[in-house]
């Protein structure tokens, strides 16, 4: 008997501690369910949109263009005989991405079936600047901020532009900036400074260049010391124009054109069809030369507009810049022995997509801050070699591509 007693208690005592347990289980459920009702929103961050109210903008009803249906390359893996080199200035991915979805999912620029990403730092800050970018792309070597055409040291370096002409290739650039702004100046210039654009100008008359076409005449007009490079120019045997209906004439011979005084005016401000026919008519010159050329072509003003935080700048500067790869693509498809390498320097505007509508063409999108970020862009190459340009590598890496590509030496 006092055993069963002992028993009932040992019983008795579990199914108390039983009953407790469940009871606080069932009052802390509810008290979850309590709190849960409480909470409206997760308790995360604000978002950047939540941050950044005044730099929200929506872009919607922009004129649409077809882009090119391009066939595939005839050669891809054949002899390169042209580069055509398009600089994005700024254009970053979702600089494309919003002008694909502002032009209702499509772009010239899908043509490229090639595509690699490049790292953009500069030998002395994280995040680059165009003349330091631009020198990588055409020296194939890190330098500082603001450098033209010269190593970390100041020292020289040759362009791939120069070594083109040394192998007697025919040579170009064209741009929606001043033909001496730090992107085009640092294919052809050496100086210190991307500010010293008359010693910038100078420098022109050291090359062999066949064909120029971009604004920036006044540093030409007003170079160091007040020269006038215009008559040196002529002497040179260039045909010197400053105005694109005569530029856009011009079929043969060395062409110096100059589309504006400083900087070429916006496309929301009636630019126009200057970066197109002036493209065009660079490579109609160009291609008459049986060795092959080199062309350096520049879209300026998308990073301008990424400075701005305008997201409508920004679109219709790409949509620009889109219409030119669709003739360049249109070109090399036909050539056979061109090859194009579209990519940007940096990346401008942190820009941020947060919504659209690819049906409709609607953009909403926020910037992050008004200057250049660090982030990796992306490179697309078309035609004959394209396969060197995939991958992830360097900046610098596009010029040894190039001049692999050519088979040259440095």
């Amino acid at each position: 008997m006092p055993q069963n007693n002992t028993s009932m208690r040992t019983i008795i005592v579990k199914l108390t501690i039983c009953v407790i347990f469940l009871s606080l289980g069932v009052s802390c459920s509810r008290l979850e369910n309590k709190n849960a009702k409480k909470l409206k929103k997760p308790a995360f961050s604000p978002t950047l949109l939540e941050q950044n109210q005044i730099k929200k903008q929506l872009i919607e009803g922009l004129d649409t263009y077809q882009p090119k249906l391009i066939p595939p390359a005839k050669n891809p893996d054949g002899k390169v005989k042209n580069i055509i080199l398009l600089i994005g200035d700024g254009m970053g991915l979702t600089q494309i991405y919003a002008a694909m979805t502002a032009n209702k999912g499509k772009l010239n620029i899908e043509n490229c079936n090639c595509i690699g990403l490049i790292k953009t730092y500069s030998s002395d800050q994280y995040i680059t600047d165009s003349a330091a970018g631009a020198t990588a792309f055409a020296c194939g070597e890190k330098t500082y901020n603001g450098a033209i055409g010269v190593d970390d040291s100041g020292k020289p370096i040759k362009t791939i532009l120069e070594i083109a002409e040394e192998n007697g290739l025919a040579t170009g650039m064209v741009a929606t900036s001043s033909i001496t702004h730090a992107t085009p100046a640092s294919f052809i210039a050496h100086q210190q400074s991307r500010k010293m654009e008359e010693e910038i100008a100078s420098d022109f008359l050291k090359t062999d260049i066949d064909v120029f076409i971009g604004g920036g005449k006044k540093f030409f007009e007003h170079s160091v010391n007040n020269k006038n490079l215009l008559i040196d120019l002529k002497n040179k045997g260039y045909q010197v124009l400053d105005k694109l209906s005569d530029i856009v004439q011009i079929k043969t011979g060395k062409l110096a054109g100059f589309t504006a005084e400083e900087q070429n005016p916006t496309m929301a401000e009636g630019r126009g069809e200057m970066l197109v026919q002036s493209t065009l008519t660079a490579i109609n010159i160009l291609k008459q030369n049986e060795k092959g050329f080199f062309l350096m072509v520049e879209g300026s003003q998308i990073d301008w507009g990424g400075h701005n935080n305008d997201l409508d700048y920004v679109i219709k500067e790409t949509f620009d810049f889109d219409k030119v790869i669709g003739e360049v693509l249109d070109f090399a498809a036909q050539d056979g022995e061109t090859l194009v390498i579209i990519t940007a320097d940096h990346e401008t505007g942190g820009l941020t997509l947060i919504g659209g509508d690819v049906k409709t063409g609607k953009v909403e999108g926020a910037f992050s801050t008004d200057g250049h970020s660090s982030v990796i862009v992306p490179v697309y190459a078309y035609g004959s070699q394209a396969q060197r340009f995939a991958g992830i590598y360097e900046n610098t890496a596009i010029f040894n591509k190039m001049l692999d590509a050519f088979g040259f030496k440095r």
